[in-house]
């Protein structure tokens, strides 16, 4: 029997994920005040007090998932609760570029899907005041559930990442999965089992390289953050999530502890041994048509690749997903720890024309028929809890629910450096293409991204974040 979202979901309390790939927000000046809206009364049917009227603006990133399920699902559920607003849609894959003029200038949208290669730094936008507080989306009875508050209906992590200085800014939408991806039929096909250790994985190989196939592929243009994650998250399984709590907090020596070189060194080395260099010239679409033609064995990257690649994508290929092999053999975690977590942020911008309708948007999202509806549409789950059971499942989500069962408690946390030090993490992309190239070593890709973290630590002019778990 195929897993239910029930099953998906269980014992999701761990994880959480920031999102991905924040960038410069502003830069540094201050945007003009924005008229906005007053707020209506609030009551039991308008428990945000959206003005009906008021027009709303949403800005969709049209990447993996595209666009078109916030047309047809909950700006078309806004627009049938409100049919006095003007909703204006806005898709774009370039949300940094398209919006960070606009936050300067103080024409900003009300609701912001901030993902992509270019998401706007949602920690400088906290600092210039640009995020709403989002208390009173958590606080508002559920759609889904009127008889709960929003906040009682969602996964666990949900809350938890949507916090910047201890306030709620921003929604994590989907539950993921990030490992490694691969075509469970050409693995059934060759007979091939997954490996479990580094020594099965490179053994697999050379009998992959015998097949004409590389082992292991990234794209090294447009998407070197997935190796980003393999590296942490593998680092995680060697060290525990210790090693990436005290990469977040900043800690001294966290980049050049033990675990992370030998996840950096245990990755240069299968590149090196098994890997292709022409895929560094590649963006994630070309590498990933790649691997839909089984030249490349395993894909690093998350649960979202099924849906981006439906149209590509052959009946010869099954995506499925497996934890990155054990390193040696006194890990501190299993084998079969996976990353699970949550991700796609949306928030509400505290200065737009409409914040009351960018709150009612968020709840929308959140009701049964828009969660239910995008994973129909998108093939992800949602953070919304008890919305989509009796949904037939894909092979990739019934993969990745296999993976998280068999995981059980050992769940790899997130890297929250990624949206709280953007210089951070973008730095960490160009030392992973070089040490991943061979230009520089494991033991000179630690030192450099700790140079940069001690470097970030005493700059007093950067808010600091930390956490314990």
């Amino acid at each position: 029997m195929s897993p239910n979202r029930r099953d998906v979901l269980r014992g999701l309390g761990l994880a959480a994920l920031a999102t991905p790939l924040a960038a410069c927000a502003t830069t540094g000046r201050s945007a003009a005040p924005t008229p906005t809206v007053t707020a209506a009364a609030t009551s039991a049917a308008n428990p945000l007090g959206v003005t009906a009227a008021a027009p709303l603006e949403v800005v969709i990133f049209s990447g993996g998932n595209g666009d078109k399920y916030a047309v047809d699902l909950h700006e078309a559920a806004y627009s049938k609760a409100y049919p006095q607003s003007k909703l204006k849609h806005v898709g774009t894959q370039k949300v940094g570029t398209q919006l960070r003029p606009r936050f300067i200038s103080g024409d900003v949208p009300d609701v912001v899907n901030n993902s992509g290669p270019e998401a706007l730094d949602l920690q400088a936008l906290v600092q210039e005041g640009q995020l709403a507080d989002l208390t009173p989306l958590f606080e508002a009875p559920s759609l889904a559930f009127p008889d709960k508050k929003v906040i009682d209906t969602l996964v666990g992590g949900v809350y938890e990442n949507s916090l910047i200085d201890g306030v709620p800014r921003v929604l994590q939408y989907t539950v993921g999965h990030r490992a490694l991806w691969h075509n469970a039929k050409l693995f059934e096909s060759k007979g091939w089992q997954l490996p479990k250790t580094w020594e099965e994985f490179n053994a697999l190989g050379e009998e992959a390289k015998k097949a004409g196939i590389a082992l292991f592929a990234y794209p090294g243009q447009v998407g070197p953050f997935y190796q980003v994650w393999n590296l942490v998250y593998t680092a995680a399984k060697i060290g525990g999530n210790k090693v990436i709590i005290d990469i977040d907090n900043l800690a001294d020596g966290a980049w050049t502890a033990e675990p992370v070189r030998q996840a950096v060194a245990a990755w240069a080395q299968i590149q090196k041994d098994y890997g292709d260099k022409a895929y560094f010239g590649l963006d994630h679409t070309q590498t990933q048509v790649k691997h839909l033609q089984d030249k490349v064995l395993f894909y690093p990257c998350g649960s979202w690749l099924e849906n981006e690649m439906a149209k590509e994508k052959p009946d010869t290929f099954e995506y499925a997903i497996a934890p990155v092999p054990s390193v040696t053999g006194t890990d501190a975690m299993p084998y079969e720890a996976i990353f699970v977590g949550v991700a796609e942020a949306f928030f509400v911008s505290a200065k737009g024309k409409n914040p009351q309708g960018g709150l009612e948007y968020l709840r929308i999202m959140l009701s049964k028929e828009g969660a239910r509806g995008y994973t129909e549409q998108t093939r992800n789950l949602t953070v919304v809890n008890g919305v989509v059971d009796g949904l037939n499942l894909t092979s990739a989500v019934n993969s990745a629910a296999k993976a998280q069962e068999a995981a059980g408690k050992d769940i790899i946390t997130d890297a929250r450096f990624e949206t709280w030090y953007k210089e951070l993490f973008d730095y960490s992309q160009t030392q992973t293409n070089s040490v991943m190239a061979g230009r520089i070593t494991a033991d000179q890709f630690c030192e450099n991204m700790q140079k940069k973290a001690d470097e970030l630590k005493n700059d007093s002019s950067i808010s600091k974040q930390t956490r314990s778990v």
